[in-house]
């Protein structure tokens, strides 16, 4: 009965209640993740330009003819939890994990020795019964006596080849565990990470099955943030929230943090570089969950509306500076061109200068001699368009 409820979940019947047999692909929930807005199981696709990126999507709504789904969950983070808590859940048990371990494969080495004794067995009882067969016949039988004979040989060699089968299975079996050696494993215990990491996907989520009832995910409850109900097999059931990645920070669930944090560190005088450092250090992140650097506080500080931290706070921009460089005011003005064209020539090289970062004012180089060289009046010789006469 246990074998055929077994084989009858391995359909993949959703309706029916089936979760379907482990495959080998990477969705380590597939078959047991459930939609926690309409209750129903969650179908497993595979998107990218590879198609190697699972995500779980709940098709009530587009069964309905609305023509979308009710909900599409990437799995990257989710399973990543879901991995966690599971590895978290068997450590406690690691030792006895350990000793089943163990028990299991004293019982498979047992249970293996013990095919091939009724293996062998069976054919030595093959072989007595054509042995006696052929005794018993009468010698004037002729024809039946050569066919038993015959069958009598066959009976021998198949014990023979038995035989060696046997033998040969015996030695490459490894043989049952001693007592020294299951004390010295259990005193190591298995380590589960770096077993988890070397099975097969088939075999993770069969483990996980053993462990795990279904997982329960619903990405309409918070901004940004995927809710987990893990409900385990012993009915027990615990709540998790994953931040999930989003195209903007609109959508973010730490934006309203984030936008506070990075006001704070501007009015404290940091630089962007600095912001971003600081950020990272807090353990916050960017959207799509990576590392902030000083371009992405750049672009959050002008999406908030955030000023620069200048050179000068919040007064204009002087003429000259402290250190004599010129800002892009006074480089115009010394120069007698525009604003506009102090800008092209830096870009061009014409100009040297600097910003202490980006969003800063510019600090301009110039010396007496370059701007007597660039204000010096140039003559236009141009030739003459009129033919000689």
């Amino acid at each position: 009965m246990a074998i055929s409820d077994t084989l009858a979940d391995n359909v993949g019947n959703f309706k029916a209640g089936h979760r379907g047999m482990p495959r080998k692909g990477k969705a380590l929930l597939q078959g047991i993740a459930m939609c926690g807005s309409c209750g129903r199981r969650m179908a497993l696709n595979y998107s990218g330009p590879d198609s190697t990126h699972p995500v779980y999507r709940c098709r009530s709504e587009r069964a309905t003819c609305t023509g979308q789904y009710c909900q599409e969950v990437r799995a990257p983070r989710v399973e990543a939890e879901v991995e966690r808590q599971l590895l978290a859940a068997l450590a406690p048990d690691r030792l006895a994990i350990t000793l089943a371990a163990l028990d299991a494969i004293d019982a498979d080495i047992h249970g293996l020795e013990r095919q091939w004794t009724l293996k062998r067995e069976r054919a030595e009882y093959e072989c007595e019964r054509a042995r006696r067969q052929y005794d018993a016949v009468e010698p004037e039988n002729r024809l039946v006596a050569r066919s038993l004979e015959a069958t009598w040989e066959s009976k021998l060699r198949d014990v023979e080849k038995i035989e060696q089968d046997y033998r040969r299975w015996k030695k490459e079996q490894t043989t049952a565990l001693s007592t020294d050696d299951r004390a010295r494993i259990a005193a190591f215990g298995i380590d589960l990470p770096d077993l988890w990491q070397r099975i097969e996907n088939s075999q993770r989520k069969a483990m996980l099955r053993l462990v795990i009832d279904k997982v329960i995910l619903d990405q309409r409850r918070a901004k940004g943030m995927v809710w987990i109900r893990i409900v385990w097999q012993t009915g027990a059931a615990t709540e998790h929230w994953v931040m999930r990645k989003t195209q903007s920070y609109a959508e973010s669930a730490h934006a309203d943090v984030l936008e506070q944090r990075i006001r704070e560190f501007n009015g404290a005088g940091m630089m962007d570089a600095r912001i971003a450092d600081a950020l990272n250090a807090e353990g916050l992140r960017n959207s799509l969950g990576g590392m902030f650097d000083h371009n992405t506080v750049h672009l959050l500080r002008r999406r908030w509306n955030i000023p620069t931290v200048k050179i000068n706070g919040v007064e204009h921009n002087p003429l000259r500076w402290s250190d004599g460089s010129y800002s892009i005011q006074g480089a115009a003005l010394a120069l007698g061109i525009t604003e506009q064209t102090v800008f092209k020539w830096l870009k061009r090289g014409k100009l040297h200068g600097r910003q202490l970062a980006k969003g800063q004012p510019w600090q301009v180089d110039l010396t007496d001699r370059q701007i007597e060289a660039l204000t010096a009046p140039k003559q236009c010789m141009r030739r003459s368009r009129k033919t000689a006469s």
